[in-house]
This record gives structure tokens, C-alpha cells and sequence, in this order.
């Protein structure tokens, strides 16, 4: 593509996004110093390249997935944007109060975008302070988790016999006495030595409740997502079903967007997925934009924006740029 080609496929992109209908030989020819017969040409040309389509309703043309990943990738203008007060920053995303500042940076990145805003959470290691296992009816135990903070889960192992009062507490204490402090997964990698010296039935019981607590600490990957009715007020999406079923069925499972955000965890800065060019985006005219966050400079989440294809990309990406890097400094600030 030469420079011409480039410049109207950006200005025909810029004029989609901000006016949501297709764009026309004569509206591009009133921009460029070009009659509306070589604005056809190149357009002809762009659409074999599969940069642009006409819908059937439309002489004009519209950007394809292809065409806003070239837009993005070589075109774009990113926009300075203006951050708000630190005094304000820090009321939203407080130091002190990680889990409200992973909430309040979903908020943030909505608000700013007007559209949905959404934050993987950190893992956490799932550390206890002690144990406790309590005789339930039939083959069932209730394992008691006691964090350090004071919170306190409940997990029922379902166990192969009916143990003795007498045999879950020695467990208990046995747990306690050796590896309270330790998270689960660290009980996990030195258990094998330390329970060779117990019994086959409590060294299984004990098994199970290292793995009940290892799962507990899975679960703590939350995912936390603000703004979705946003999306409603987007006539692009509200318009068409079937597409917000799709849409909101991503929020739903969840599991297409936590694949999603732990790829982009692993990339360097700002990425934008576009739904019909990126395998990982599995709704068409939908894209993400996401960027890694961490602390004390590793990265521990990820956070991003959702919305439209047709969106203002060079002002959503400065926004979650900037929001990954308050909430970095606020949870590092939060750990000294």
C-alpha cells in the first residue's frame, strides 16, 4: 500500500468510528484533494485486499477485522491523555485496600471509556494460619481454613470412611504443628516425607485437605467486570441479538476472557485483540484492549476495556495504559 492508500483507509476508519455509517467516495473525496473516481479505485483496491466491505445496504464502505488490525498497528495516532488528580487517583484506587483498588480500577476504566472495564486479579497464594477438621454425618469432614487476616473458609472433604473424633483432631494438630504459615501449594511440594510417618487413612485425609486448599486458592482468580450495561447503550451492539447473546455470554462463562487476559499477562505493554482477526476474541465487532499490571515491577494481572470494534482507539488505549500503571503503583505502595 503507498501513502495514499494509507491515508484514506485511515480517514474512512476515523470517520466509521465516529459516525457509525458507511463511508462513501464523495465524503472521502470533500477530505483529499482526489476526484470521487480515484477515491473508487483506491477503495476497489483496499476492498481486494480485505481492508474494507460493502455492506449490501450501502454504496459506502466499512473497516473488516483486517483493516482495524492495520489501522492499529501502523496508522494510529494515540492521544495524550490527561490524567486525573493524584489526590483523586489515590481516593479511587487505595493503597491500603487492595481487593477495593482492583474493584476500583474496573469502575475507572469504564467510567473513562464508556465502556466495560474489567480486572483479572492477582493469584494469591492461599497462606493458613491453622486447620481444623470436624466429623460430619457419613464419609464427610468439614476442613476449617483460618487465614492470617482472621478470614475463615469452609470446605466438606468427601473422604473414603467415617474417621474418629479423636483421629481428626490429631490431623489437625499434626497440620498445624508443622506447616501453619505455609500456603497450600508449598504444604504440597513437602508433604510426602512428613506424612510417610502417619498412618495410610490420615495421611490421605490430610492429602485431601491440601488439595481442597489448593483449589480454594485457585478460586481467588477472580475476575472483576464493571460497565457491562454500557454496552447496551452502543447501537452497533443493541441492535443486533444476537450478537449482545454472544457478548453478554462472554461475561457469563468467563472462560474465553480469563484465556484471554493470561495470554495478554505474558505480553509486553498495551494489547489490542479484534474480534474476526484474533482467534482469542471470540465475538466479531468486538475488540479488547489490555494491558499487564503488577507489583514492584512483576506483573501479577491484567486489565482492560471492552467494547465495539468501531471505538476510538487512540482514546481507550491511553486510558488502560495509564490505569495499569496507578494500580501498579498502588499495590506496590500497598506491599512497603
Amino acid at each position: 500500500m503507498d501513502d495514499r492508500a494509507n491515508a484514506l483507509l485511515k480517514a474512512l476508519i476515523e470517520r466509521y468510528i465516529a459516525d457509525g455509517q458507511p463511508v462513501g467516495s464523495r465524503t472521502l473525496s470533500k477530505m483529499f484533494d482526489l476526484s470521487p473516481a480515484t477515491i473508487r479505485n483506491v477503495m476497489s483496491d483496499l476492498e481486494d485486499l480485505g481492508l474494507v466491505h460493502s455492506p449490501h445496504t450501502s454504496a459506502g464502505r466499512v473497516p473488516t477485522p483486517k483493516g482495524y488490525r492495520l489501522f492499529v498497528d501502523r496508522l494510529l495516532a494515540v492521544q495524550r491523555f490527561e490524567v486525573l488528580p493524584a489526590k483523586h487517583i489515590q481516593q479511587m484506587l487505595p493503597a491500603a485496600e487492595p481487593g477495593r483498588a482492583v474493584t476500583a480500577a474496573a469502575a475507572l476504566l469504564s467510567n473513562l471509556s464508556q465502556f466495560a472495564g474489567v480486572v483479572l486479579a492477582p493469584k494469591r497464594a492461599q497462606v493458613f494460619r491453622q486447620i481444623e477438621f470436624i466429623r460430619l454425618s457419613g464419609k464427610r469432614v468439614l476442613l476449617i481454613i483460618v487465614t492470617p487476616d482472621g478470614d475463615v473458609q469452609n470446605r466438606i472433604l468427601f473422604v473414603t470412611r467415617d474417621y474418629l473424633e479423636q483421629e481428626l483432631i490429631e490431623a489437625s494438630n499434626f497440620f498445624n504443628q508443622h506447616f501453619a504459615g505455609m500456603s497450600f501449594e508449598q504444604v504440597r511440594l513437602s508433604i510426602t516425607s512428613e506424612l510417610s510417618s502417619l498412618q495410610a487413612d490420615i495421611s490421605r485425609l490430610m492429602q485431601a485437605a491440601v488439595e481442597a486448599g489448593t483449589a480454594s486458592s485457585g478460586a481467588d482468580e477472580s475476575l472483576v467486570i464493571s460497565g457491562e450495561g454500557k454496552l447496551l447503550d452502543i447501537s452497533d451492539i443493541a441492535s443486533d441479538m444476537d450478537r449482545l447473546r454472544r457478548m453478554f455470554s462472554l461475561f457469563e462463562k468467563k472462560t474465553d476472557l480469563l484465556q484471554l487476559l493470561d495470554v495478554s499477562s505474558r505480553a509486553q505493554g498495551v494489547q489490542i485483540y479484534i474480534g474476526g482477526d484474533s482467534h482469542l476474541m471470540p465475538v466479531d465487532d468486538v475488540s479488547i484492549i489490555t494491558a499487564p499490571y503488577g507489583v514492584d515491577g512483576t506483573v501479577v494481572g491484567t486489565l482492560g476495556v471492552i467494547g465495539p470494534s468501531r471505538m476510538a482507539y487512540e482514546r481507550v488505549i491511553p486510558i488502560v495504559d495509564i490505569t495499569a500503571r496507578l494500580l501498579s503503583n498502588a499495590l506496590s505502595h500497598n506491599q512497603s
